[in-house]
């Protein structure tokens, strides 16, 4: 009996971890596909963007745009550290760092401890450092070298987007950076999380005391038009009321000097993303970095725009549009176990390389081992293609709090890698794991109810084609073959039904039921639902092109700007709405009617909510 007992209480301990197991799973499934689909949207703008210049009835006022403060010039060269001293008072009130060039350990130590106590360092310390940021990093080749000879080991780390307990953690476990503790970080320091202007403060410090010591590749997320949509320019805004121009302008150039890629031992390569066919180390060496600020950008000219459709051949002589494809390659793909080099279609940018890529490129540069980062990992990090590209993640609770741990690697002067896993715990640790999965499952499932309440016109035309005696119920697997055909996102949506919606007893799906507990923000009696969902849908896309074309960061645009953008981004995506229901919408929230809106404000109107469920007893 005892035995008995035993093994029933062993198949339901193992029963009930497995079905844990399976809705984490599932959960950073929907999290990471809804990010791939966001990225992909990002990438697109570009191409809206490139459309704009081509049908703008005044194509000179929007090639400015890509030159205005929110593509900001570069800060002077000559504005050096004591003009920024002179311009820039430090009131007695201050009780930061108070930083002096050349800095010191003290000083990076003075920084640590501010930023352990969410102090912030003072708009003129910030500016005088990322002017001596930009100095040094100019000095740097595209592909750093490095040589394990002269200490025991190097430490490369992964993604931090703006996680600074995890930068502090890291330093806790495996000691400060110095001339015996070396490191490498592979890009994506910004973005997502909200500390990334400290995360960079105590980069570049290190960065400056130790320039031989301390190495830091450029990611996909140093980009100023990425950092638009995914929170790093706000951040920076709110922190830095009276100099967040200045700062931007200065990180923007400082961004594009960040050296591509570095590489140990002469058999060791650390880049962001990974490799294409086509990926020429010799090229990337010899390209002017420098002068791609984005990716995101479109070509000046029609000549450049033409040559983007040409095939991808490198050259003795890098041209830019070229040189963008390449950059774009090294930042933004993923390796994959199929052979062969095909576009990145969940991204929308860079590719897919299998091992026959990754062989190629290591027989013609006689390299061992790629390390890549990119690419949110469970565990911190993953091992591919015969253990020859290593993925490395830094940034743990990356979703959501407990979603994953995160990672760096230790390479010692034999090169084989060893991986320390980390995870920053604040609530984790009170809860069991029943309780940590039910908060990423919550999490992921509100993401995508989200995405899907946006397409709820097309998601509503795609069942209706199953539903051909209009009941409002139709089978499971239409179901989730009308999700997939319009979200994309390759879920495991039968798993995710009873989640998403509600079955009958005959098990049908009542497929309204996907839109019962969403609603819109503060709707607008003027806007028309169709309008609405599209304004919902593309809000995030919206917020960019209008932060991009309002020059002085007033939050304003004029009636004119507006509507010739929306119809120029309707267009693009041939989306069928009539101009008249958005000129409607336009007059009716120019409130003092002098011709400008507050399109922040605007657009908030049009963001998805979930409604409180009313429980009746």
């Amino acid at each position: 009996t005892v035995i008995r007992a035993a093994i029933l209480i062993q198949k339901w301990y193992r029963f009930t971890m497995a079905r844990l197991e399976m809705r984490r799973r599932y959960s950073l499934s929907i999290f990471q596909s809804i990010e791939y689909a966001d990225e992909q949207d990002q990438l697109q703008l570009s191409n809206f963007f490139t459309f704009m210049l081509d049908h703008c009835t005044h194509p000179d006022s929007v090639s400015q745009i890509f030159t205005s403060p929110s593509a900001p010039q570069v800060v002077d060269e000559d504005l050096c550290l004591k003009e920024f001293e002179k311009k820039i008072d430090v009131p007695d009130s201050y009780y930061g760092p108070r930083l002096s060039f050349p800095l010191t350990v003290e000083d990076a130590n003075a920084l640590l401890h501010a930023f352990r106590n969410e102090q912030l360092l003072h708009a003129r310390y910030v500016l005088q450092l990322l002017s001596e940021t930009r100095r040094v990093l100019k000095e740097m080749p595209n592909i750093t070298h490095l040589s394990t000879s002269y200490t025991k080991e190097i430490t490369v780390c992964g993604d931090l987007h703006g996680n600074l307990d995890d930068l502090l953690l890291i330093f806790y476990k495996n000691g400060l950076p110095s001339e015996q503790n070396r490191y490498v970080f592979n890009g994506d320091f910004v973005d997502r999380g909200k500390n990334s202007m400290e995360i960079l403060i105590i980069l570049f410090a290190f960065l400056l005391i130790y320039p031989n010591d301390l190495h830091l590749n450029r990611g996909n997320h140093e980009d100023y038009i990425m950092n638009l949509r995914y929170g790093f320019t706000k951040e920076v805004s709110k922190k830095y009321k009276d100099h967040w121009k200045q700062i931007l302008c200065l990180l923007r150039d400082v961004f594009s000097w960040l050296p591509l890629a570095t590489i140990i031992d002469s058999k060791v390569l650390i880049l962001h993303g990974g490799i294409s066919d086509t990926t020429d180390l010799d090229f990337l060496n010899a390209l002017e970095r420098n002068k791609l600020k984005s990716l995101m950008r479109p070509p000046k000219s029609v000549t450049d725009r033409q040559d983007q459709t040409k095939k991808r051949i490198p050259t003795t002589k890098p041209s830019k549009h070229i040189a963008n494809q390449h950059i774009l390659d090294i930042l933004w793909s993923d390796p994959r176990s199929q052979n062969g080099c095909t576009p990145n279609k969940c991204r929308g940018g860079g590719c897919y390389f299998g091992p026959d890529v990754t062989a190629k490129l290591f027989e013609r540069y006689n390299l061992k081992m790629l390390i890549r980062s990119h690419e949110f990992k469970p565990e911190g990090y993953e091992i591919s293609h015969d253990g020859k590209v290593i993925t490395i993640f830094s940034a743990s609770n990356y979703y959501e709090e407990g979603s994953n741990r995160g990672a760096y690697i230790k390479l010692n002067p034999e090169l084989i890698p060893r991986f320390v896993q980390y995870q920053v715990s604040k609530f984790t640790h009170r809860q069991n794991l029943r309780e940590r999965v039910g908060t990423i499952e919550s999490s992921a499932l509100k993401s995508l109810r989200e995405k899907i309440y946006a397409h709820k016109s097309e998601l509503t035309s795609a069942f209706a084609q199953y539903d051909v005696n209009g009941t409002g119920r139709i089978s499971v697997n239409d179901w989730a073959a009308a999700m997939e055909s319009v979200l994309q996102l390759e879920l495991p949506w039968r798993m995710l039904r009873s989640q998403l919606a509600q079955m009958n007893p005959d098990g049908e799906v009542d497929f309204m039921s996907c839109f019962y507990d969403l609603k819109m923000g503060q709707p607008i009696k003027e806007a028309q639902p169709a309008l609405a969902e599209t304004l919902c849908r593309y809000r995030k896309d919206l917020e960019i092109i209008f932060n991009i074309i309002d020059k002085d960061h007033s939050g304003l645009i004029s009636l004119e700007e507006f509507s010739q953008t929306w119809r120029l981004f309707t267009s693009h995506l041939g989306i069928d709405v009539q101009d008249g229901s958005i000129d409607k919408l336009v007059l009716s929230i120019d409130y003092n009617k002098d011709g400008y809106i507050d399109f922040n404000e605007f657009l908030e109107a049009f963001h998805v909510v979930h409604r409180l469920e009313k429980k009746t007893t």
